[in-house]
């Protein structure tokens, strides 16, 4: 099945605390990932940031709502029970918990809305209430529209340059992602062969111990086989094993599975993945704003 909303978590989540016992949050996720029946694929899928499970991540959010409505409360970091009014409202029997009925609780009001008591139709919390994904989604979501919009615009802007000025940002990701050794090392080593099939050489490490042999095509077109055909020549004639294919276009699916066939080590990468490492470590970028995300720091308020 599909991994539930945070909200459709809620009930599950506070009948599987009924007992009275302690729980982990490890616990809950694997007892709910269980009774939801979700598959290992589901189980691992990320938040688009890669940095949360996003059954985790659910299950976290709906935990934390019903903590601001006393229907939970923490016993110590990561370990959480049900409260005397989550047992009452269990008794209710209740068909859903939600945000629009987390919204009894005085509590839950406060901690929601310190600074808006309004209840009109367009108010923002109101709103909210049809929502299913958690902030953490949806601040992963808009991270990666912002990420996919510049990555469009380092694309247009790699297809306009020069050959030279794509040389250049080729070397400096290559030497970001630590091969090369230095800038200088580098670019003296691009550019420097005039094989057919090759534009240039780098250092596998700062100690060159391996060399590699790099081909950038600043292209509109998908590249085809025989660019790589070419390519792979050229490394044979080196009697070279490694080698990077680097374009602003894609690969035919017949490159992938030459690249996979032969015995020589060709990297594929191509417009997106390029513009990708370039956001990543940081060529031709500049930041422009830092959030920080804090949490609660619960061995700090434990009173010694």
């Amino acid at each position: 099945m599909a991994i539930p909303d945070f909200q459709s978590i809620m009930l599950p989540l506070l009948r599987l605390c009924a007992d009275g016992r302690e729980y982990t949050n490890r616990d809950a996720i694997d007892t709910l990932s269980r009774e939801y029946g979700l598959t290992p694929e589901e189980q691992k899928q990320m938040l688009p940031s890669a940095q949360q499970r996003v059954f985790d991540n659910r299950v976290a959010w709906a935990r934390a709502h019903m903590k601001m409505a006393r229907l939970l409360e923490n016993v110590r970091r990561g370990v959480f029970r049900i409260t005397e009014r989550g047992k009452a409202v269990l008794k209710e029997s209740p068909e859903r918990i939600n945000l629009a009925f987390l919204r009894r609780f005085p509590e839950y009001l406060t901690a929601r809305e310190p600074q808006q008591k309004s209840s009109t139709a367009d108010d923002p919390f109101l709103l909210k209430e049809q929502e299913t994904k958690t902030p953490a989604e949806r601040l992963d979501e808009a991270y990666m529209v912002l990420r996919e919009t510049l990555a469009e615009e380092l694309l247009l802007q790699l297809k306009s340059a020069s050959p030279a000025f794509f040389e250049k940002v080729v070397v400096e990701v290559l030497v970001k992602m630590g091969y090369g050794g230095s800038i200088k090392d580098a670019g003296e080593a691009v550019g420097r062969s005039g094989d057919e099939g090759i534009d240039g050489i780098i250092k596998e490490d700062r100690l060159g111990l391996d060399i590699i042999y790099i081909q950038a095509k600043r292209w509109e077109n998908t590249v085809s086989r025989p660019e790589i055909q070419k390519f792979a020549g050229a490394l044979q004639g080196k009697r070279a094993r490694k080698g990077i294919f680097i374009t602003t276009s894609d690969f035919s699916k017949s490159v992938h599975e030459f690249v996979s066939a032969i015995e020589s080590k060709i990297i594929l990468i191509d417009g997106i993945q390029l513009v990708g490492f370039m956001i990543d470590f940081g060529v031709g970028v500049a930041t422009d704003t830092v959030y920080e995300l804090k949490r609660l720091d619960s061995d700090y308020f434990v009173e010694s």
